[in-house]
């Protein structure tokens, strides 16, 4: 295997993505203090971070930097950045540990079947449940993370409605990668 050129890590997109992966421990610390103010502002990182995955990944094509490591490091810096902050919530009582485990859970599944299919040569790409899934867990933890009323909205019932939804859909979206595993794998040339 060729090593990893300098411009191949150390591109825009990559850059952002590390930074996402790096504000994990920022958001971890504000959420420990006090909720009135920090736990708003940990909010409004987590939607900065959001907005950070779209940026990247439009970046990444405009500019042609699209890489082997910025498409390994994009998703796994969602699902660090779900995870920390769902193991978060539910420390903080807002969010179900059930929901957890199994969002976590199937996360660590189909990342697991990525890497056994590219052992043997295939690829398993997201598809539009997989984005979805992504998106619903961005907004139920972005919610669940407000501590107070936004006017007249509740984020707790929301979230925890996005929650539920992002549950549901985590779940199909991971049957459906070990299904088109599956049919990869059973329909290649031996």
């Amino acid at each position: 295997m060729a090593p990893l050129k300098k411009e191949q890590v150390f591109n825009l997109p990559n850059l952002i993505t590390l930074v996402r992966v790096g504000s994990i421990p920022l958001l971890v610390a504000m959420l420990y203090l006090p909720p009135m103010g920090w736990h708003w502002a940990a909010g409004a990182l987590f939607f900065v971070a959001g907005l950070s995955d779209l940026a990247d990944g439009f970046l990444a094509r405009r500019l042609k930097k699209v890489t082997v490591l910025g498409q390994f490091l994009d998703p796994l810096a969602d699902k660090l950045l779900v995870a920390s902050m769902l193991i978060m919530l539910v420390m903080l009582g807002r969010a179900a540990a059930w929901a957890a485990i199994i969002i976590i859970a199937r996360e660590v599944a189909v990342t697991g079947l990525r890497a056994l299919a590219a052992t043997q040569g295939l690829a398993v790409p997201s598809d539009r449940w997989g984005k979805a899934k992504t998106a619903l867990q961005m907004l139920a933890v972005l919610l669940l993370m407000l501590p107070g009323m936004v006017g007249v909205i509740d984020p707790q019932y929301w979230g925890s409605l996005a929650l539920w939804a992002a549950t549901l859909v985590s779940l199909v979206s991971g049957l459906r990668y070990f299904v088109r595993f599956n049919r990869l794998y059973m329909g290649r040339d031996e």
